[in-house]
């Protein structure tokens, strides 16, 4: 009988395959201690940006508001602007934007409300009707449509500026619109520590038809240009 000949490439001894296992064991488990400290650190990257992305669209959104806010009454018997705004939230008037809404003016009003157990940001409107006179804005409004901006651990402030740009906290029974509203995003997690903020010009602080009978002079109320633009930057992040 012939003898047979075993051809020794044609497999692997049962060390080699231990061995085998051995090395791939221990390059997995580099990996995967490589990837345990990587991936926190990359998703604590992603949860930043998408922090930024949703201060940055909260902010847009409410500037877009304070922006268009018109100078319009509460009524006939006073010329004050319907314009009430805190520290802590604003009600105004500007005009209705938005889907299947019709032509008209609305009453904006960014506040915090409860939202659960906590307070958040909200933004709620209602259609302009002038209010009754000697009547506060709280017992006459009804505000709908909410829409949540912020959640905690966020908090956001505001502050006004006057014509001279000085910046007071409050702004209420003034005879014209703030000519620029500062919106400050505050991190409580943080001990309050402000992490972005931005200016908001308001176009409009008069009456258009004082302006165009010349009863108000429209254009040396506001600051020169020049120091407009060093006195009003843009949206700033930590």
């Amino acid at each position: 009988m012939a003898s047979e000949h075993r051809d020794d490439r044609a497999g692997f001894t049962l060390v080699e395959a231990l061995a085998a296992l051995v090395v791939a064991g221990l390059v997995i488990s580099v990996l995967a201690t490589m990837a345990s400290q990587w991936f926190p650190a990359w998703n604590r990257g992603i949860n930043r940006v998408q922090r930024a992305e949703m201060l940055g669209l909260a902010l847009r959104r409410i500037a877009n508001d304070l922006s268009a806010a018109e100078f319009v009454p509460s009524n006939r018997e006073q010329p004050q602007p319907l314009f009430e705004g805190g520290e802590l939230g604003v009600i105004f008037v500007s005009r209705a934007i938005g889907p299947n809404v019709g032509p008209g003016l609305d009453i904006v009003q960014i506040g915090e409300t409860a939202n659960g157990p906590d307070l958040a940001l909200v933004r709620s409107r209602t259609p302009f009707t002038p209010l009754p006179v000697g009547v506060s804005l709280s017992e006459t409004l009804h505000f709908s449509d909410r829409v949540v901006l912020l959640t905690p651990p966020f908090r956001l402030s505001f502050a006004y500026a006057d014509a001279s740009l000085a910046w007071w906290p409050d702004w209420h029974g003034v005879g014209r619109l703030p000519t620029a509203v500062r919106l400050t995003i505050h991190d409580r997690s943080r001990g309050g520590l402000a992490v972005m903020s931005r200016v908001v010009r308001i176009h409009v602080d008069a009456p258009a038809a004082e302006c165009i009978e010349g009863e108000r002079d429209c254009v040396s109320s506001r600051p020169d240009e020049p120091d407009s633009k060093a006195a009003f930057g843009g949206e700033r992040s930590e």
